[in-house]
C-alpha cells in the first residue's frame, strides 16, 4: 500500500489522529496499485483496508501487522498476495457485493476474503455455488485419503477380533487393497453371471423335466448350480454383516437390500416347498413359489458393485430427476392429446380400431415412443395426419432432456477420475513428506524403511504423522503448511 504524496493528506490533529474521511489511500498489491477514499473504506470498517487509515498513528509495530512490507520514505505498504483476487474483493466497497472472476480457485479465493477480512456473506449466491462444490471435492478426495491410510494403519491397542473384523472387510469391500482381494471380486462376478444365466436357462422347455405330478420344474443340474450361487451369495453377505464397522448403515444400504432381495427368495420358496403345503393348498404354494422365484431378477443389480459404469449411471439418473421429469411431462401432454384427436379423427370409420380415449393411450405411446407396434393405427386421412405429427412432437420431446442427462452422466464420471487421482497425488506428498522428514532425522531410518512392508505399524505411522503437513479438510486442522491441495495447483 502506497500513502499518496504529502498534498493528498490532511493534517494531523493535535492528538496525533488524521481526519479519516478524507484521508486518501493507495493499496499496491502484488504491483497493481489502486486508490481509496477513507470514507467507502470506512462502511467496512472492519475490514484491514479501512484499519490501514488508523495505522500509521499507531507506529511500526501497528504498521506491520497489517501489510508485508513499509517504504517509510514513499510511505507505501507492500501486501504480497494474488492482484486479480484483490480485484474482485474490492468491489465490496463500492457496489456492496463480490462476484468471483472465472478461472480463480473458489478455495483460494476464500482465503484471501479471510485476509481482506471481507465476511463471506458480501460474496454472491452464484459464485458462493462453486465454492461449495469446491469444498465438496476437497471433503471427498479427504474422505478418500482418510480410508486408505485407515486400511494402512495398524492399531496394536485394538483387539485380534477388531484386527479380523477390519482384514475381512477390507479383503471383501475392497479388491484394489490385495491380490486375493481382487479374485474374490472376479468370483464374486463370475457368481453374479452365472446364477443370472442358469436363471433364464431353466424357462428354456427342453432343459425342463417333468415330476410326478406332471409339473414342469427346473433341470436338477440347474437347480444344483442355483443352490451353489446362493450359497456363495450368503456367505459373502454374512462375512460383510459381521465385519461391517457400523451395521445399521451396512443393513440399510441400497445395494445391500439388493443383496437380501436377490437371496430371500431362494429360502422363502424352499420353505414354501416344504412346510407350505401343510399350511395350504399345493397350488397356492406352486404359485407363491413361483412369484418369489422371478424375485431373483433382483441379483442382476449386483452386479452394480462391481462396475463403475452402471454406478456412474445411477448417480447420472439421480442428478437427473427434473430432465426425466421435463420428458415425462411432454409425453404425458403430448399422449392426452394425441390420443383425444386420434379418438375423434377414427369415429367416422366403421372399422375404427379406437374404442376410446383411455384405449388410445397405449396408441399414443408407441407412436411418440416411435415403437409402433401396429396392433393399432389410424385408418381415415386426418388419422394418418395426427399419427405423423404425433410421432414427429415425440421425437422431439425425448430429445430435448438428453443432452443435460449425457452431461450428467460425463461430469460425474469425469469427477470421479478427478477425485481418485488427486487422493493419489496427496498420498504420494504424504509420503515425499514423510520421506524427507526421516532423511532429515535419521540416515537409518530410511535405510530400514524399505525393509518394513507397507502393512506394518512404521509406514502406516509415517504416513499418519505426515497429516498436519498437508491441509486436507476433515484430515487435520493444522494450517502451518501449504499444500497442493490448499493453493489448488
Amino acid at each position: 500500500i502506497k500513502m499518496a504524496g504529502d498534498s493528498r493528506f490532511p493534517d494531523v490533529d493535535t492528538d496525533g489522529s488524521e481526519k479519516n474521511e478524507e484521508m486518501e489511500i493507495v493499496v499496491n498489491v502484488g504491483g497493481v496499485r489502486q486508490v481509496f477514499h477513507g470514507d467507502n473504506l470506512n462502511q467496512y470498517p472492519e475490514t484491514r483496508l479501512a484499519e490501514l487509515i488508523n495505522c500509521l498513528s499507531g507506529g511500526y509495530d501497528s504498521i506491520f501487522s497489517l501489510c508485508d512490507d513499509y517504504d517509510p520514505g514513499k510511505r507505501e505498504f507492500y501486501f504480497d498476495r494474488d492482484p486479480d483476487a484483490f480485484k474482485c474483493i474490492i468491489d465490496v466497497y463500492y457496489f456492496g457485493e463480490i462476484h468471483m472472476k472465472k478461472g480463480i480457485c473458489p478455495i483460494c479465493f476464500k482465503n484471501e476474503m479471510e485476509f481482506w477480512k471481507v465476511d463471506l456473506k458480501f460474496l454472491d449466491d452464484c459464485c458462493k455455488t462453486h465454492l461449495s462444490e469446491k469444498k465438496e471435492e476437497l471433503e471427498e478426495i479427504a474422505r478418500r485419503v482418510q480410508l486408505i491410510l485407515d486400511d494402512l494403519g495398524v492399531d496394536a491397542s485394538e483387539s485380534r477380533w477388531k484386527r479380523c473384523q477390519k482384514y475381512i472387510w477390507k479383503f471383501l469391500e475392497k479388491p484394489e487393497s490385495s491380490y486375493p482381494a481382487r479374485v474374490i471380486a472376479v468370483l464374486s462376478f463370475l457368481f453374479i453371471l452365472i446364477s443370472s444365466v442358469v436363471m433364464c436357462l431353466g424357462t428354456i422347455p427342453d432343459l425342463q423335466v417333468v415330476d410326478a405330478e406332471g409339473n414342469r420344474m427346473e433341470h436338477p443340474t440347474l437347480d444344483s448350480i442355483e443352490t451353489a450361487c446362493i450359497g456363495w451369495f450368503t456367505m459373502e453377505y454374512v462375512l460383510r454383516l459381521i465385519s461391517s464397522p457400523n451395521k445399521l448403515h451396512f443393513t440399510l444400504s441400497f445395494m445391500n437390500i439388493v443383496d437380501v432381495l436377490a437371496i430371500l427368495p431362494f429360502y422363502v420358496s424352499l420353505t414354501l416347498t416344504h412346510l407350505g403345503a401343510k399350511l395350504m393348498e399345493l397350488s397356492n404354494v406352486q404359485q407363491a413359489v413361483q412369484a418369489l422365484r422371478i424375485m431373483r431378477i433382483a441379483r442382476i443389480f449386483k452386479l452394480a458393485r462391481h462396475s463403475s459404469g452402471l454406478q456412474t449411471l445411477t448417480y447420472a439418473l439421480k442428478r437427473s430427476f427434473k430432465e426425466l421429469g421435463l420428458l415425462l411431462m411432454y409425453l404425458a401432454v403430448g399422449i392426452f392429446v394425441f390420443s383425444a384427436l386420434g379418438y375423434t379423427m377414427e369415429q367416422s370409420h366403421p372399422e375404427t380400431l379406437f374404442k376410446s380415449i383411455p384405449q388410445s393411450f397405449w396408441w399414443a405411446i408407441i407412436t411418440m415412443t416411435t415403437v409402433g407396434y401396429g396392433d393399432i393405427y389410424p385408418k381415415t386421412t386426418l388419422g394418418k395426419l395426427n399419427a405423423a405429427i404425433s410421432f414427429l412432437c415425440g421425437v422431439i420431446a425425448i430429445a430435448l432432456p438428453i443432452h443435460p442427462i449425457i452431461n450428467n452422466f460425463v461430469r460425474y464420471y469425469n469427477k470421479q477420475r478427478v477425485l481418485e487421482t488427486a487422493a493419489k497425488h496427496e498420498l504420494e506428498l504424504m509420503e515425499l513428506n514423510s520421506a524427507e522428514g526421516k532423511a532429515a532425522s535419521s540416515k537409518s531410518e530410511l535405510e530400514d524403511l524399505p525393509r518394513e512392508g507397507k502393512e506394518g505399524p512404521f509406514y502406516s505411522n509415517r504416513l499418519k504423522v505426515s497429516h498436519s503437513d498437508t491441509f486436507i479438510h476433515l484430515l487435520s486442522e493444522d494450517k502451518h503448511y501449504r499444500t497442493r491441495l490448499q493453493s489448488c495447483k
